[in-house]
């Protein structure tokens, strides 16, 4: 519609000016030449001041468009602003309601947990004091006859000839190791001894297990086996593992100072999660030990994992958030979820390779132990094949994928340098003047740490 209004607009000025031109010629009495000249100079002011009073028209509509924009604009800032506004409001109510939410939870939970700190006690003094009462009754057994108040006379012939009865024996030996175990805590000596994980099939360290060893005064060493009972009975087991984690982590700083990837497993037992005197000493020193985290994995057995009360997975969190990650070992069966695994923090699974080649490891799990490694794999969580004593497992081993391997075939549990962990100890303090740099340590001139 615009450009046919400028056509005869055009037209026009083009027929007035072809009139003026025609008009000084017929009437005026102009030549032909002066005549077209009028009409040209009547065209030309004609399109002058239809230009000029176009772009005056479109300049006043583009100021009224302006105008236009600016009150939109305007609106729209009034809009976003009253829409701040009733964000912030609701945002007010909601972190109101979370802080009235979690207000809520903690006292509910505060009195609960109170309640669990305080069993959790009782139940250790009632250990301790079945324990201080097996060890009085063993010591009254095992008494000299002479001691021991001389017994009534028998009323029938049957009675003189019927054996006395024997001491209890068991109770006796438990009472003793628990003393042993004791002593050995209370003189300082608890031993740690390394046993390399190596990588399949190259056979390179890659890891160590860090595995606990009790010395007798006269320098007997008391086995795990023969003592994690009678430690557990009297919830001496705690004390156990911070000694035992304190010193991995000293050995982690000797080790990185050879090499930075080399990790070490540490073993954890699930009642040190719950003791309430000991395990906020081990998470506050583990929370200052932020940056070796990456090399230090806590081993926790799959008994535990599975009986987990609620104060074990807030310790179990707590360690999680302070960077250090899980492995799960005494696997008696693979009914395993790998994605709850994952989710609680756990990326190694140790399973011992007679599990994995035997017929039970196909009975005990809806998966076929050579796919374990794979699934393990899809989740983050790398499989570990423990107690390889033959080469013959091995080659079956590898069959099923699993890279990593451990067990009397490649090493047997050696003990630590004495020297070693105090070295160790001395890194920490950059004043030292006797700890080996590692320079020299590069270089192989420095002291090694296992025996």
């Amino acid at each position: 519609m615009s450009r046919l209004g400028a056509i005869v607009v055009v037209f026009s000025m083009v027929l007035i000016a072809a009139s003026a031109g025609a008009v000084s010629y017929l009437f005026i009495g102009l030549r032909a030449a002066e005549a077209m000249t009028v009409a040209v100079a009547v065209l030309t002011g004609l399109a002058i001041y239809n230009a000029v009073s176009t772009r005056m028209r479109d300049r006043a509509d583009l100021g009224t468009q302006i105008a236009d924009l600016s009150r939109g604009t305007a609106d729209l800032a009034r809009q976003v602003a009253e829409l701040t506004r009733h964000a912030e409001a609701v945002e007010g109510q909601a972190s109101q309601i979370a802080g009235n939410a979690e207000a809520k939870i903690r006292s509910a939970t505060e009195p609960l947990t109170t309640e669990l700190g305080e069993l959790g006690t009782l139940v250790k003094q009632l250990a301790q004091t079945v324990a201080l009462h097996e060890l009085k009754f063993a010591n009254a057994a095992m008494a000299p006859p002479s001691a021991r108040p001389a017994p009534a006379a028998p009323a029938a012939a049957e009675e003189e000839q019927s054996p006395a009865p024997a001491p209890n024996t068991s109770a006796a030996a438990r009472a003793n190791m628990i003393e042993t175990v004791r002593n050995a805590i209370e003189g300082d000596r608890v031993d740690l001894y390394l046993q390399p994980i190596v990588t399949l099939p190259q056979r390179k360290v890659r890891y160590y297990e860090a595995f606990t060893r009790l010395r007798t005064e006269n320098g007997t060493l008391v086995q795990p086996a023969d003592f994690m009972e009678a430690a557990e009975a009297a919830a001496l087991m705690p004390r156990i593992d911070k000694l035992i984690l304190f010193r991995s982590v000293q050995v982690i700083r000797r080790l990185q100072i050879k090499n930075r990837e080399v990790g070490l497993f540490c073993n954890v037992g699930g009642s040190t999660l719950n003791d309430p005197a000991v395990f906020p000493e081990i998470l506050q020193f583990m929370d200052a030990n932020r940056a070796i985290a990456p090399s230090l994995i806590l081993e926790f057995k799959q008994a535990t994992l599975r009986s987990t009360g609620p104060l074990e997975v807030e310790s179990l969190a707590a360690l999680r958030e302070a960077g250090f990650r899980f492995c799960m070992d005494g696997v008696t069966d693979l009914r395993m979820d790998p994605r709850d695994l994952g989710e609680r923090g756990i990326r190694y699974v140790k399973v011992s390779a007679a599990l994995l080649l035997g017929e039970a490891a196909a009975a005990g799990s809806d998966i076929h132990a050579a796919d374990l490694s794979d699934l393990l794999g899809r989740f983050g969580i790398s499989l570990i094949a423990e107690r390889i004593e033959a080469e013959g497992q091995v080659v079956d081993l590898l069959e099923y994928d699993v890279r990593f391997g451990q067990g009397f075939l490649f090493s047997p549990p050696r003990p630590v340098r004495a020297e070693a962990l105090r070295g160790a100890a001395e890194a920490i303090d950059p004043s030292s003047d006797i700890v080996e740099t590692p320079r020299r340590m590069a270089a192989g001139r420095g002291p090694g740490i296992i025996h």
